[in-house]
C-alpha cells in the first residue's frame, strides 16, 4: 500500500508538469497528436519502463517507446538469456540515439524482481499468450500500469480476473490493438458510428487462413543453453521443445529471429489467427458496431459454404471469412453502402466516405504515446482493458465453437455459456507445474 501511494504520488507529480507544458496535446478517440511537445527537455518528467517478454514483437515496442519524450527504459525480463542480453544492446544505443539520461539497463530471468523494483513505473508484456495473465495480474498487484500485448489473456477466464485486478488497484492497462490509433481504422469505425452507410447488415471480416489453432506437431529439438524451457512453460503441459515456438538469436554475429514465433498457431500454446489477429480485425469490428464491451449472443461453426458466424442481439451478424483478394481486414456492409478497411488500406462504395488522409502501415507512434498520456493523466487508453477482454473473448468463444463442432449460445453479460458444462469447462485449463490464476 505505501508504495502504491508512492507511485501514485510521484505520476500525480509528472502529470501535473507535463501538463503544463506549452504545446501539451492529448490524445482523442478521432484525431491524434504526439503525446507531448516542449522546447525545453529538462521541463520532461521520465516514465520508467520495464519489459517482461522481449523477444520479436517487444523489440518494434522498444523503438516506439524510446522515441516518446520522458520515456526511461531501465530493465527487462525474460527466460532465455540471449534475448536479455539482445535488449540490454538495443536500450543502450537507443537511449544514446534518443538523447535520453544514460542509465543501466538490468536484466532478469524472473519478471517478479522487475516488479520488485520501485523506481519502474510501468511495464510493457510481450511474452507468449499464456503468460500474459500471470504477469500482468502480478504488476498490478505490484502498482505497475500495464502495456499489454495483444490478445489479452489465453482464456476466457483469465481475461475475467484481470479485469478485476487492474480496477481493484487502480491500474492504467493498455492492449496492443494498434488499429484503434489508426485514422483510417478509425474514420471507419466513425462511419459506421455515424450512420453514413445506413442500418448494418452484417460484417466480414478476414483475419487469416487457417483461422483456428492445430494441434501441436512439431518435432523435438534441443534446447538451446540460453533458454530455460520450463519456465517457458509456465502454467502448460509439457511438450517438446522446437525452436519455431522460441526462435533462437545470436549475438556474435548479430541474428535475429528469421519469423514471427509459431506458438500462436497451436492449441496447446495460441488461438490461431482468430486470436492473433482476430485481436485486431473482430475489435475493429465489434467497435464499429458499438459492441466493443459487449458482444455476441449466438456462435455458430463453419459448415459447407456458411464461414463461423457472430450474432448480435440487434441482428447484426459477423462473419468470419476472407473477402476479396486483400489482406486482413474488416468489411462493414449497410443499406446504403459498405466500407472496407485494411492495415494502410480504405475502400468504399463512394468517395465521399473516405478519410482526408491515411497513416502509412506499421506507424505505431501514436498508441505507444497513448498509453504514455494515459499513464500521465490518469485516465484510460484509447483500448481499456475492458475493451481488450471483450475482444478477446469474442475470438475465444469461436474456437470453442469450432472445436465442439455446434452452436453455442453465449450471454454477454455474465460472460458465461448457460446451462452448456461441455463449452463452459472451455472457458479455463488447469494450471501445470504448480501455477495458480
Amino acid at each position: 500500500m505505501n508504495q502504491k501511494k508512492k507511485n501514485s504520488s510521484r505520476r500525480k507529480f509528472i502529470g501535473n508538469s507535463l501538463l503544463s507544458i506549452a504545446g501539451f496535446t492529448s490524445l482523442s478517440s478521432f484525431a491524434f497528436s504526439p503525446p507531448f511537445k516542449t522546447t525545453n527537455p529538462g521541463d520532461i518528467h521520465q516514465v520508467r519502463l520495464g519489459f517482461i517478454g522481449v523477444g520479436q514483437q517487444a523489440m518494434g515496442i522498444l523503438n516506439g517507446m524510446m522515441k516518446i519524450p520522458g520515456v526511461q527504459v531501465l530493465a527487462c525480463a525474460d527466460v532465455d538469456s540471449d534475448k536479455r542480453e539482445r535488449f540490454q544492446i538495443r536500450a543502450t544505443r537507443l537511449t544514446k540515439e534518443n538523447g535520453k539520461d544514460k542509465v543501466e539497463i538490468s536484466a532478469y530471468a524472473d519478471f517478479n524482481q522487475l516488479l520488485e523494483r520501485d523506481d519502474i513505473d510501468a511495464v510493457v508484456i510481450a511474452t507468449p499468450d499464456h503468460w500474459h495473465a500471470l504477469t500482468a495480474i502480478a504488476a498490478c498487484k505490484a502498482g505497475k500500469d500495464i502495456y499489454l500485448e495483444k490478445p489479452l489473456t489465453f482464456t476466457i477466464k483469465e481475461g475475467q480476473e484481470l479485469v478485476k485486478a487492474v480496477r481493484a488497484n487502480g491500474i492504467v492497462l493498455a492492449v496492443g490493438s494498434q488499429q484503434r490509433s489508426e485514422v483510417n481504422f478509425q474514420h471507419a469505425a466513425h462511419m459506421v458510428q455515424k450512420g453514413k452507410i445506413g442500418k448494418i447488415e452484417k460484417v466480414l471480416v478476414h483475419v487469416g487462413s487457417p483461422e483456428h489453432p492445430k494441434p501441436y506437431d512439431l518435432p523435438a529439438e534441443e534446447i538451446p543453453a540460453s533458454l530455460d524451457w520450463k519456465a517457458w512453460l509456465g502454467p502448460l503441459k509439457q511438450i517438446q521443445y522446437n525452436q519455431a515456438l522460441a526462435p533462437k538469436i545470436s549475438l556474435n554475429p548479430e541474428t535475429n529471429e528469421k519469423s514471427w514465433a509459431s506458438w500462436r498457431w497451436y492449441k496447446e500454446t495460441g488461438g490461431g489467427h482468430m486470436t492473433d489477429w482476430g485481436a485486431h480485425m473482430l475489435d475493429v469490428a465489434q467497435w464499429g458496431i458499438g459492441m466493443d464491451r459487449n458482444g455476441p449472443v449466438k456462435v455458430t461453426p463453419a459448415s459447407n459454404d456458411d464461414p463461423l458466424t457472430y450474432e448480435y442481439a440487434n441482428g447484426i451478424k459477423i462473419l468470419v471469412a476472407p473477402f476479396g483478394d486483400g489482406p486482413q481486414g474488416v468489411r462493414f456492409i449497410g443499406s446504403d453502402g459498405w466500407i472496407q478497411v485494411n492495415r494502410g488500406v480504405f475502400q468504399s462504395s463512394d468517395e465521399s466516405l473516405k478519410p482526408t488522409r491515411i497513416l502509412p502501415k506499421q506507424d505505431y507512434s501514436h498508441h505507444y504515446g497513448d498509453f504514455i498520456t494515459s499513464v500521465i493523466s490518469r485516465k484510460d487508453p484509447i483500448v481499456p482493458v475492458e475493451v481488450g477482454h471483450s475482444t478477446c473473448t469474442i475470438c475465444t468463444i469461436g474456437n470453442i465453437a469450432e472445436e465442439l463442432k455446434r452452436p453455442l449460445v453465449w450471454d454477454p453479460k455474465s460472460e458465461t455459456f448457460p446451462d452448456d458444462w461441455e463449452a463452459s469447462a472451455k472457458l479455463h485449463y488447469n494450471y501445470e507445474n504448480g501455477y495458480k490464476l
